[in-house]
């Protein structure tokens, strides 16, 4: 499969860069080093665009190898995080009943 085949790049370029420029924008810069702490990595972004005009241009093996290894890593770090809430199964046995009022008005 060096020469590509059927293969397609798992996004279009144009995903690629935008998600570079919305990553290397000023307001997200703002807002992830206001919650990170850190400058945002929007390094791999741009690997993936080069790596997608390539593959474009060229039909490149390196390049295709790349955009696999890249999109798998992405999987493989959301899958990293499961859900924050546990789902119910069923609501809770006072649900229908009224709500606590404060006592200390």
């Amino acid at each position: 499969m060096a020469e590509g085949g059927g293969w397609q790049p798992p996004r279009p370029c144009e995903a690629y860069r935008a998600e570079w420029e919305l990553c290397s924008s000023a307001g997200h810069f703002l807002r992830h080093y206001y919650v990170h702490g850190e400058r945002p990595a929007c390094g791999q972004w741009r690997r993936d665009l080069d790596s997608c005009r390539e593959w474009e241009e060229r039909r490149s093996a390196e390049a295709q190898r790349s955009l696999r290894e890249s999109e798998q890593a992405r999987v493989r770090a959301a899958r990293k995080h499961g859900l924050v809430w546990a789902p119910r199964q069923s609501p809770p046995a006072d649900w229908h009943l009224p709500l606590p009022q404060d006592n200390d008005q």
